[in-house]
């Protein structure tokens, strides 16, 4: 592909390099380094004079630098007079509470889904997918659930959480059947995953005889890893938006579905101008 580069920032290189083979490309020259006051220094160490430039930063580790050294690598190329610049952020920072949604940008954004990807897992490794349930561990995970049941043409539940008085614990409460059948819990996000483990305690003893979660960015902070140990979970699929190489050397039901393929399409058609939006329902081949 010509008049194309594609730098790595020092949050995810492996997912990078991913997409870097994919697309038949080496990775731009780039050194990323700090002065001794902490301060973040970028070298670009090739022309990209001209080029339509891919940085591909995720929002995990040392987020504040790596947020930083992204800035600063969009920067140095913009100096460097680069045709266009593009951030490819596999896992947005600073979304918790979905802000990027709500119309901060001035400039073109395409908003990548997992859901093709996480489709693709339940049918090659579910083997009982057909009589499965997709159960969101809340009520604000009720649109993601309810795309994926229809896409597999099966039932959907979600567990909502009830507070009896001000002072007393959350009582979950599952909306839903799953009796005698494969839930799969389906969220965007698990961090310190005591959500998503009460949600799958709560679903066996409804009565379902297998838990999976699928969680589109697994942070696994604090005390997630023991606890999804310790829970029924038969697996627990994340996609590689964020290295996961070494939460899964602690947890053997860490599975992970690699998404560098989805990213690498989005790069090809966004740099041959055509559409993005194929890669909603379809996952390239």
């Amino acid at each position: 592909m010509p008049n194309i580069k594609i730098f790595s920032g020092s949050s995810h290189p492996d997912l990078s390099q991913k997409i870097a083979d994919r697309l038949g490309l080496e990775l731009g020259k780039v050194v990323t380094k700090k002065f001794s006051n902490q301060e973040t220094c970028v070298e670009i160490g090739e022309s990209v004079r001209g080029e339509d430039v891919y940085i591909v930063q995720s929002g995990c580790g040392e987020i504040n630098d790596n947020l930083m050294e992204l800035l600063i690598m969009i920067n140095a190329c913009k100096i460097a007079s680069a045709s266009r610049v593009t951030a490819v952020i596999p896992c947005f920072p600073y979304a918790r509470q979905d802000k990027k949604d709500k119309g901060f940008f001035d400039i073109p954004v395409d908003n990548l889904y997992a859901e093709p990807a996480v489709l693709k897992w339940i049918k090659e490794n579910i083997p009982e997918w057909k009589n499965c349930t997709i159960v969101s561990p809340d009520a604000g995970g009720a649109k993601r659930v309810t795309s994926i049941a229809d896409r597999l043409n099966v039932d959907f539940a979600l567990i909502h959480k009830e507070r009896k008085k001000a002072n007393e614990v959350d009582r979950m409460v599952l909306v839903g059947d799953v009796t005698d059948r494969v839930a799969i819990l389906v969220d965007d996000m698990a961090d310190t995953c005591g959500t998503v483990c009460h949600a799958a305690d709560k679903l066996i003893s409804a009565g379902a005889t297998k838990v999976y979660a699928i969680l589109t960015h697994g942070i696994f902070s604090g005390p997630a890893i023991s606890r999804i140990n310790n829970a029924c979970f038969e697996a627990v699929v994340v996609t590689n938006t964020i290295p996961q190489e070494e939460k899964m050397k602690h947890c053997p039901k860490i599975q992970v579905i690699d998404i560098s393929m989805i990213l690498a399409e989005a790069i090809r058609r966004t740099h041959n101008g055509e559409s993005v939006s194929y890669l909603f329902s379809h996952v390239p081949l």
